[in-house]
């Protein structure tokens, strides 16, 4: 069982809720008309008007449906609708009597997007991976811009603005209109984008962007036929939703939708088998202070915590006992509620042409193996070599080594983490076995770099005040630009095709989900007597049997915690 929750902050007004429309299926392209929010529904050919605060919906277009299957772009200008459907772009006069389509352009590919602004008209094209802009009037190409992800792409404009959803790349792009520029990106709360439009709010004078997604959820289906009679399906589920975000220029990123976040991490004393250990310290590292997250509160599970060390800028706290032996019982560990946010940096590579050195005593702690790297062996030092090539600039030299990482590691989950020579020679790797890869290929090329992560919260957003615990622990990386500092990526969640190209949505950034633990100390360690209790001794995962959940209890906007 889960609790959705939809915040509507005031019943005056429909900001904030998630919008989920009747009798939709695959909504691919949505537009406001005033206070109306039209979406068109690309697997049913529906064009519907739904009210944003009730989601009921009117079908508009009953004679000409056949004609919207397939569409995925919609648009608004001087009460015409446009939309783009398989190699067309379309018109319809909304004032009329019926919505019967009028063809604007034809072309060899499929186009997806389609957005207006006075005399220019806006088209998204993901086969060829180009924004095309055409004059409405004379219907000629006037420019070209490159796409700037990977998957199809929908679009919409606001100002001097192109704003662009990508539904591989989880993200919405700001543009410059006149030149293509990226200006910034965000990622979004939910997978797979679909469509966009901005709600101008006459009442408080601020625009709402919203964005519609697609997404396909498993469920459990009771089917009195069978034996047994639940079984696991799938099905297909849309709804809109609004990104929040806030950009920072002078730090080179932008922070999106954010969640009041309650994690716990508890430890469960139950040793396997006989164990004596005296003056124990059993220590656990605490969520650190990010630019994109924040601790509210932090208090002790079970027993207090005997302390709390400063240790390389992060938090631990220490349990302290006696004694532990194979009778010893215990439950003891940490709740914290944070603030976590989508992070995306926004860097290019003349940004990192002619960056200072590292900072004193970075080379000794991020450029050497400290944590069976292999970076002795042949295949690690031919790999360090091969991934960059020729190329001098840091900033690809990182972007290289991950595309060439993901080039020859399929992900797939092991018992244990095998070193990067065993992980790189097999060609499968789990999150922890790419980190190992990525980070003995960086630091052989003097990228300083370290792990970082340890669990993410289950991506649900919308179900709010249920405790959920996460399948996996999980790891990623960050590597230091001199001067700039350190920047996320992930370990494997991009690597989602063969041979590429791959998303970059986690190079240099970070979904909602992700909570930062454990960056230069252990996760947890095991002191006896004041010496750190060997592993090949005792584990802990021997001695304890570990309880991680996640609770999210409020969606957050970036611009009204973090602008200041």
């Amino acid at each position: 069982m889960s609790m959705v929750v939809d915040s509507v902050p005031d019943s005056s007004t429909f900001v904030g809720k998630t919008i989920r429309p009747v009798a939709a299926v695959s909504i691919h392209g949505i537009v406001f008309d005033g206070e109306r929010l039209l979406a068109v529904d690309s697997k049913n050919g529906y064009l519907l008007e739904i009210d944003p605060y009730t989601n009921n919906t009117k079908l508009l277009n009953g004679q000409y449906w056949q004609e919207f299957i397939g569409a995925t772009g919609l648009a608004i200008a001087d009460r015409q609708l446009w939309f783009s459907s398989g190699q067309y772009v379309y018109t319809c006069n909304l004032e009329g009597p019926d919505l019967k389509p009028e063809v604007f352009a034809w072309f060899d590919d499929p186009v997806n997007g389609v957005a207006i602004w006075e005399s220019t008209v806006y088209i998204t094209c993901h086969k060829r991976g180009h924004i095309w802009v055409y004059g409405r009037d004379t219907r000629k190409l006037v420019a070209t811009f490159y796409s700037p992800g990977i998957g199809v792409e929908n679009i919409t404009v606001r100002g001097e603005e192109l704003w662009v959803c990508d539904s591989a790349e989880q993200s919405v792009y700001c543009l410059d209109r006149a030149t293509g520029e990226i200006n910034f990106s965000l990622i979004t709360p939910f997978e797979s984008p679909t469509g966009l439009a901005f709600y101008d709010d006459q009442a408080v004078g601020k625009a709402t962007l919203y964005v519609a997604y697609v997404q396909q959820e498993p469920y459990v289906r009771d089917n009195p036929n069978a034996d047994p009679n639940h079984e696991l399906m799938y099905r297909e589920t849309t709804f809109i939703h609004p990104l929040y975000f806030y950009n920072d220029p002078h730090q080179c990123c932008a922070f999106s939708n954010g969640y009041l976040v309650e994690m716990r991490y508890v430890e469960e004393l139950a040793p396997l088998d006989p164990v004596d250990l005296k003056q124990v310290e059993w220590r656990m590292a605490l969520p650190a202070v990010t630019p994109r997250q924040r601790i509210r509160k932090i208090e002790s599970v079970g027993l207090p915590f005997s302390r709390i060390d400063d240790v390389n800028g992060q938090k631990v706290a220490v349990f302290e006992f006696d004694q532990l032996d194979l009778d010893s019982r215990a439950v003891f560990g940490w709740r914290v509620e944070m603030e976590v946010w989508g992070i995306k940096y926004r860097l290019k590579p003349s940004d990192c042409e002619h960056l200072p050195a590292l900072p004193e005593g970075f080379a000794d702690r991020y450029l050497v193996d400290n944590d069976n790297l292999s970076m002795e062996t042949d295949i690690i030092i031919r790999a360090a070599a091969e991934a960059i090539g020729r190329e001098t600039n840091l900033l690809r030299q990182m972007f290289n080594i991950r595309n060439y990482v993901y080039d020859r590691l399929s992900y797939g989950i092991k018992p244990h983490i095998d070193t990067p020579d065993l992980a790189l020679r097999r060609g499968v790797g789990s999150c922890g076995e790419y980190v190992g890869v990525l980070l003995a290929l960086a630091r052989l090329n003097g990228i300083a770099c370290r792990t970082a992560g340890r669990y993410k919260c289950p991506p649900h957003p919308l179900q709010r005040n249920l405790p959920m615990e996460p399948d996996f622990n999980h790891v990623w990386f960050e590597f230091y630009l001199p001067g700039i500092g350190w920047l996320p990526m992930e370990s494997n969640p991009d690597d989602t095709n063969d041979g590429g190209p791959y998303p970059t949505r986690f190079f240099m950034g970070l979904a909602w989900y992700h909570a930062e633990t454990a960056k230069d100390v252990p996760f947890e360690q095991l002191l006896s007597q004041g010496i750190p209790v060997n592993k090949q001794v005792v584990s802990i995962g021997e001695l304890a049997i570990n309880h991680v959940q996640f609770t999210i209890l409020e969606e957050l906007d970036p611009a009204a915690h973090l602008a200041h």
